[in-house]
């Protein structure tokens, strides 16, 4: 097949990504409560619970369990000399090369909690799109920041 990038995010990210899963869960847990009192307010089929507690497993097992795990075995990057190569998704895998002379800027990014477990995420800026390498360690990502934005000059300069 193909050499896939070497580096990986950090492992905080399924901490980060699992906390995400239990949010949207807990919206959709609101959702069946609702589901709940109208079954039992206008009369409607109680097959409906049967759904909505499937809904909510299904739903708890991919985005608290399944998901987060699949996502970060197959998150990777590398950054060269030459360019940035990103590579990401679960069934369908996606690979990215942004040659440096095409990088603009380079920014950090850090929500609450990014902040609490002490991770960032880099945005790389170039002239059409951007493109971002998501739960790096706070120093990881400030050194990438760094040397990307170093070898972004130095292949402006050789251009």
């Amino acid at each position: 097949m193909w050499n896939e990038p070497a580096q990986r995010i950090s492992r905080k990210a399924l901490t980060l990504w699992r906390i995400y899963g239990a949010i949207q869960v807990g919206i959709t847990i609101l959702v069946s409560i609702g589901l709940i009192v109208a079954i039992l307010l206008w009369n409607w089929p109680s097959w409906l619970l049967a759904i909505a507690a499937g809904v909510v497993l299904l739903e708890l097992l991919f985005s608290v369990w399944l998901l987060p795990e699949l996502n970060w075995k197959r998150w990777r990057y590398e950054v060269t000399d030459q360019d940035i190569e990103l590579q990401h998704g679960i069934l369908i895998v996606k690979r990215t090369l942004v040659p440096m002379v095409r990088v603009q800027h380079v920014d950090t990014e850090q929500g609450p909690l990014l902040r609490k477990y002490k991770i960032s995420t880099i945005s790389i800026s170039t002239a059409a799109t951007v493109h971002k390498i998501p739960a790096l360690d706070e120093r990881e990502a400030e050194e990438l920041r760094q040397s990307i934005s170093s070898l972004a000059r130095v292949a402006e300069e050789d251009v």
